[in-house]
C-alpha cells in the first residue's frame, strides 16, 4: 500500500525531538518512536499512530503527523511496527513492496493474517504505552488514538480494551454484514470515546456501505463522519488537519487544560 501524503506550510517545520526505543514483550522486541516537542510542558496529551497495511512506524505520513502533532500543538505521538510491518516483515518478503506483499499473500490472506495478530497488536500498543511514559520527563496526559485503514483494523479493538484512550480518528476499513458478530464488530460497539470518521466514496479496497456499517457498529454518540469522493489513497490532504484539530479539541495540548469549554465539541 502507498502512502498519504500530509505537509507543513513552507519554512513551518516545528522543533521536535524523536526518541526510538524498543519494548521487548513475550520473547520479541517491538520497534517504537517517540515525537516529543522541545518546549517544556507541565503535562502533555499523548497520541497513537497507527500505521496502515504495507507501512510502518516512520512511514511518510506518520511521521509528518507527528511532528506536526509535537511541534504545532504540543501533543506527544507514539509509534510502532505493527505485526509483520517495518523491523518485523516476514523475510521473505522484506524488499517487496506493499502492493507487492499483498498480492504475493491474496487479499483474503493479508487480511486475514492481520485479524490474526489482533491480540498481538493490542498487547505490544499497551505494552508501549506504558514504557513511552518512562522515555519522556514530561507527564503524559490524555491519550488519543489515530489510524486508518489497517490503523483500524487494530485500533477499534485496543481502544474498546485500554481506558486511557479518550478520542479517536479511524476510517479506511469496514465490516461486510455477514461478518457484524465477529470480535472486530464487538469490539466496535464497545468503543465510547469521540469519533472522526473518515471515509473515501469509491474506495476499492472497503466498499461504502462496509465502511458505513463500522461507522454505524461505533458505540460512540459524539461520532462524525467526513466522506470524500476517490479512491482507499485518495483523502483529502485538508482532513489530515481535520483530524488534528479533532484530536486537540478532545485532548488539548500541552499548553492548555483539556478540560476547557471547547473540549467534547464536535469538529
Amino acid at each position: 500500500m502507498s502512502d498519504w501524503s500530509v505537509t507543513s506550510p513552507p519554512g513551518d517545520e516545528p522543533s521536535v525531538r524523536k526518541v526510538p526505543f524498543t519494548v521487548a514483550r513475550d520473547g520479541e522486541d517491538v520497534p517504537a518512536l517517540l515525537w516529543l516537542p522541545e518546549r517544556p510542558q507541565r503535562r502533555r496529551p499523548l497520541v497513537l499512530l497507527g500505521h496502515g497495511g504495507g507501512m510502518h512506524k516512520e512511514s511518510p505520513l506518520i511521521d509528518r503527523l507527528g511532528t506536526q502533532l509535537a511541534g504545532g500543538h504540543g501533543i506527544a505521538c507514539l509509534a510502532i511496527d505493527l505485526p509483520f510491518h517495518g523491523e518485523r516483515t516476514p523475510t521473505d518478503e522484506i524488499g517487496l513492496s506493499a502492493l507487492e506483499r499483498r498480492r504475493r499473500l491474496g487479499l483474503d490472506r493479508w487480511r486475514e493474517r492481520n485479524a490474526g495478530a489482533t491480540g498481538q497488536a493490542v498487547a505490544d500498543w499497551q505494552a508501549a504505552m506504558d514504557r513511552a511514559q518512562g522515555r519522556d520527563h514530561q507527564p503524559h496526559g490524555p491519550v488519543g488514538y489515530f489510524g486508518v485503514s489497517m490503523g483500524t483494523r487494530f485500533g477499534v479493538p485496543l481502544i474498546a480494551a485500554e481506558p486511557r484512550i479518550a478520542a479517536a480518528v479511524l476510517g479506511l476499513f469496514g465490516v461486510r454484514a455477514a461478518d457484524t458478530e465477529s470480535a472486530f464488530a464487538r469490539a466496535a460497539r464497545q468503543v465510547s470515546v469521540p469519533v472522526l470518521f473518515l471515509q473515501q466514496w469509491d474506495d476499492e479496497l472497503f466498499p461504502r456501505d462496509d465502511g458505513l456499517a463500522l461507522f454505524d457498529l461505533l458505540g460512540s454518540k459524539d461520532k462524525t463522519l467526513h466522506a470524500n469522493p476517490g479512491g482507499h489513497l485518495g483523502i483529502p490532504r485538508a482532513e489530515f488537519g481535520h483530524a488534528m484539530q479533532f484530536l486537540r479539541r478532545h485532548l488539548g495540548s500541552g499548553n492548555s487544560d483539556p478540560s476547557g469549554g471547547d473540549r467534547g465539541q464536535r469538529y
